[in-house]
């Protein structure tokens, strides 16, 4: 018992530590970055000008070609690395306010968050070591092995779901404006409080839709033996734009992400770290 507290404790150190917080806000600049190039991406699909790979690989790529770019994509792999941290600290011993089931429950949304900025960490590190940083590609390849094996179809239609659920979730949590619990909403402005609510509102229910495609097409794979279509969010997006009003639903999107961008820079001040 005494080695449980022991370790509770020293998480908790970690947690408090002032260079995780100012590294974990840092990387908010950097995640705010990442989903305006994401955007700007999002916005050449719609329009037709589109050739490379629109996914948050393909955002770190188009980064990376800039004059310093290398430098600012490892910059973000470290902010995004912090942030990792930081979540993975409050699924170990954060979420004090909370109670029951609603503190497991944040817990659980705080392993995931880590593993998602570990995984855009990762990206950002293959992309600056020059490797196939690729995200469509791998979900692909993943996709078919899984399908290739026993029980596999069942896998990533259970994946598809997953994914599916995160973007509902993420739909949700917009809606509801669920974001504002993390946020010093006390030491904000009356303006100020008033763009952050559009911002989140807006960059949460568009992301939820991209997912939210990107679910359903995991989960179509599974069903049609079609490993092309879980190419992750570079298949969402060009699904969408095929549809009837397709590039003016795509546009909202991307104007909906980068309201994400710009809200990741509130959280920099605001967010509860």
């Amino acid at each position: 018992m005494s080695l449980t507290h022991e370790a509770r404790g020293t998480a908790s150190r970690a947690a408090n530590s002032k260079s995780l917080e100012l590294l974990a806000r840092a990387g908010f600049i950097g995640y705010g970055v990442l989903h305006l190039l994401l955007a700007w991406l999002a916005l050449q699909v719609a329009f037709g000008n589109s050739s490379g790979e629109n996914s948050q690989a393909g955002a770190l790529e188009e980064l990376a070609s800039q004059s310093f770019g290398a430098f600012l994509v490892g910059a973000i792999g470290v902010g995004l690395v912090a942030m990792a941290i930081w979540q993975a600290l409050e699924a170990a011993v954060g979420h004090q306010a909370e109670q029951g089931r609603e503190r497991v429950f944040e817990r659980l949304v705080s392993v995931g968050r880590a593993l998602t900025y570990l995984y855009f960490a990762y990206t950002a590190y293959k992309v600056v070591s020059g490797a196939n940083a690729s995200n469509a590609d791998s979900s692909q390849q993943l996709t078919e092995k899984l399908m290739d094996s026993t029980g596999g179809r069942l896998l990533v239609g259970l994946a598809g779901l997953a994914v599916l659920g995160v973007g509902l979730g993420m739909i949700y949590h917009g809606w509801k404006k669920k974001f504002e619990e993390h946020l010093k909403t006390g030491e904000m402005s009356p303006s100020v409080r008033r763009i952050s609510r559009r911002l989140g509102m807006a960059g949460y229910i568009s992301k939820g839709i991209a997912y939210g495609i990107a679910g359903f097409l995991v989960i179509t794979a599974a069903v049609t033996y079609d490993s092309e279509k879980a190419r992750g969010l570079d298949a969402a997006l060009r699904t969408l734009v095929e549809q009837s009003y397709g590039p003016i639903l795509l546009t909202l999107v991307a104007l909906g992400i980068a309201a994400y961008g710009a809200y990741c820079f509130v959280q920099f001040r605001y967010r509860k770290v």
